[in-house]
């Protein structure tokens, strides 16, 4: 995973979460719930970097 991509997806995560915070301090539900929406894909992307890398670290191993 990429720097980037890691910083990336913690400012996505960051502002999902100041969302979350800020629709439940105000009664909006719909930013709430944004504001969760932003944290899960958040968390998909780094799941699906963290494969990435894994399956480049397998062809490292497999291919010296």
């Amino acid at each position: 995973m990429g720097i980037v991509d890691k910083v990336s997806n913690k400012i996505q995560d960051l502002k999902g979460r100041g969302k979350e915070t800020w629709g439940r301090a105000a009664g909006d539900r719909d930013l709430e719930i944004e504001g969760k929406a932003d944290q899960v894909k958040a968390a998909v992307k780094d799941v699906g970097e963290t494969v990435k890398e894994a399956g480049t670290k397998a062809k490292r191993i497999g291919n010296p």
